[in-house]
Order: structure tokens, then C-alpha cells, then sequence
């Protein structure tokens, strides 16, 4: 196994939504890639800008933030040619990591409009670097800078930022830097194509909760009439649980529960509907065993859900 650690730069629009192509809102003009091997020691590195198709103007924050020329751009390759280059650079056995979620949705969406084969793994998991970083030295759900992550690790900076390669040569001396044994269990699923089959469906678990990933549904009504969507199980020991407090919602998009399993306590579900980007809606299920405190804050949310319908009612 190999680690392709990535980091994309892009361009958009020069006239904002306005001109934004259907199904491209960013074009990606430069890709950064350093592989590495299973010691986090560096093999090789992947570096080269694109020649913009749809975007052929720069946009005046990508000018200004990555100090590239529309004229050094034009002598580059397509996005198709380099595309299909990295990927023969990644080679067959790697796993992908990024600061942040955006770059491989990005990468995906351009693919999917260059018409290049996207020959990664499906289901895509990943190792989101920014949110390793938070769970090794914050809270776990803070997200950091890159450049506040260096600073605090305190790496020379000794590159400037906001280049691909420079970006990603950051984000390798922070992975080097972390007790990877700590870490390396909390992969990330990218959902740009979700499961779309019960077979594909994705059930992790960690050390302190259980993702699940659903397949997807025509519609919410469909999705929310699904019993392994809606089922709370005990992610130690397997057990079915019954539910203190069924599934409630606030927004229709996002959805809590408890429920009590007998051996290890109370555990905290939530719900978080997603629209797949070719039509139809799946969910991402966490599972959570949690303190009599953290039950009692489900149990005050839904009084205050039901408070705010009741007074919604009354001034009908």
C-alpha cells in the first residue's frame, strides 16, 4: 500500500454564477501529488499545470492568490492528458490523502466532464488529513488551515503556500509528523458516487462510533421507509436496540434518535440526507454511545423541536 497525497488548484468563472458552466464550477488548472511509501517516506512527486477549456480567462482571486498568467497556462497540456498521466503515476494499490473533502469531489466532477475514466476504488475512502490533525491534537471537530496546522506543529516554512506541490509537500511533513498508528483506522468515505446497490452499502466502525453509508434512494420517502436505514444498533456487541426517542428532525435533512443498548448504555444516532450528484438521495448514519449528559441533550432538543412547532401552530 501507498499513500498519494493530492492537493488541486482551480479556476472558475471570471463572472461569477453567471457564468458558470452546468456541471463544472470549477476547473482544475494544476495537480500536486507526492507519493509515499507505507513509512511515510517520499518516492516520487507529481507536478504540472493545465491548460484551461472552459475557464479561459483567470479568475481575479485565483490570479492573485496562486500568481499564475493565462499565457504560462496556455502552453499546457489538457486536462485529459495529465489526468490520465497521474493516474498512471498513482499505479494500482494507493490510498488517497487530502487536506479537507473538496479536492477529490473536484477531481471527480472534472473527470466526469472531460469524459476520463476515474479508476479509483469504489467506494472511494480516504484519509482527510485536516480532519486527522483535529482528532490527534483538538477536539475532532475543528478544521484547521493548512498554514495554522504548520505553524502549530511549527514546520519551517521554508516553501510559499497556495501552489499544489508546495500544499502538498505541507501536508506530507504534518502526516510525517503524526503518530500515524494513532490515526490511520479513521478513514474518510467520499460520497461523490455512493453506494448504489444494498450490497455496496459501507458499515465502519471506529474506535468511539460507527459510520454507515446508505445506497441510494429515489426519494426520501423511500429512503426513510427503509428499515436498515431507520435500525439502531449497538456498534459493540451487534445488539438491536429499542428506541428511547425515535428518529426526529428539525429540517427534514438531518435526523436524531436514542436509543438504550443494556450492556453498554445509551448511543446517539444521526441522520444526514444527501443528494447523489447523478439524482437520488442516500443517507450517512453515525452511531454514538454517549454520557446520561449526552442523552439528556437529545431528549432537550426534541422538547425544543416540539416547543417551536407548538407556538409555530398557535400563531397560525
Amino acid at each position: 500500500m501507498e499513500y498519494i497525497v493530492l492537493d488541486l488548484e482551480w479556476n472558475q468563472s471570471p463572472r461569477g454564477k453567471a457564468g458558470e458552466r452546468r456541471g463544472m464550477p470549477f476547473e482544475i488548472i494544476e495537480i500536486g501529488a507526492v507519493k509515499l511509501d507505507e513509512s511515510m517516506t517520499v518516492l516520487s512527486q507529481f507536478d504540472e499545470v493545465i491548460k484551461p477549456a472552459v475557464y479561459r480567462q483567470l479568475h481575479h482571486k485565483t490570479k492573485e492568490i496562486l500568481h499564475l498568467e493565462m499565457e504560462e497556462l496556455a502552453k499546457a497540456r489538457s486536462f485529459k492528458a495529465v489526468a490520465e498521466d497521474f493516474f498512471r503515476w498513482c499505479g494500482d494499490d494507493y490510498m488517497m490523502c487530502t487536506w479537507g473533502s473538496m479536492d477529490l469531489t473536484e477531481l471527480q466532477r472534472n473527470l466526469n466532464f472531460f469524459w476520463v475514466k476515474n479508476s479509483m476504488k469504489k467506494p472511494l475512502l480516504y484519509y482527510d488529513v485536516q480532519k486527522l490533525f483535529s482528532i490527534l491534537y483538538e477536539d475532532g471537530k475543528s478544521r484547521r488551515s493548512l498554514r495554522d496546522a504548520v505553524e502549530y506543529l511549527e514546520i519551517e516554512e521554508d516553501i510559499p503556500f497556495h501552489r499544489a506541490i508546495d500544499d502538498t509537500l505541507y501536508t506530507v511533513k504534518i502526516l510525517q509528523k503524526m503518530d500515524w498508528e494513532a490515526v490511520k483506522q479513521y478513514v474518510s468515505v467520499d460520497y461523490f458516487r455512493p453506494p448504489e446497490k444494498k450490497e455496496e452499502e459501507l458499515h465502519l466502525i471506529f474506535a468511539s462510533y460507527a459510520k454507515d453509508v446508505s445506497r441510494i434512494f429515489a426519494g426520501k420517502e423511500e429512503l426513510l421507509s427503509d428499515r436498515e436505514v431507520l435500525s439502531s444498533r449497538c456498534y459493540v456487541c451487534g445488539r438491536s436496540l429499542r428506541k428511547k426517542i425515535r428518529w426526529f428532525s428539525g429540517n427534514g435533512k438531518n435526523y436524531l434518535c436514542l436509543a438504550l443498548c443494556p450492556e453498554h448504555g445509551y448511543m446517539k444516532g444521526k441522520l444526514r440526507l444527501k443528494k447523489a450528484e447523478r439524482g437520488g438521495i442516500f443517507a450517512v448514519k453515525t452511531r454514538k454511545l454517549v454520557s446520561e449528559e449526552g442523552a439528556e441533550a437529545v431528549r432537550q432538543k426534541k422538547k425544543e423541536l416540539e416547543k417551536k412547532k407548538r407556538e409555530k401552530k398557535q400563531a397560525v
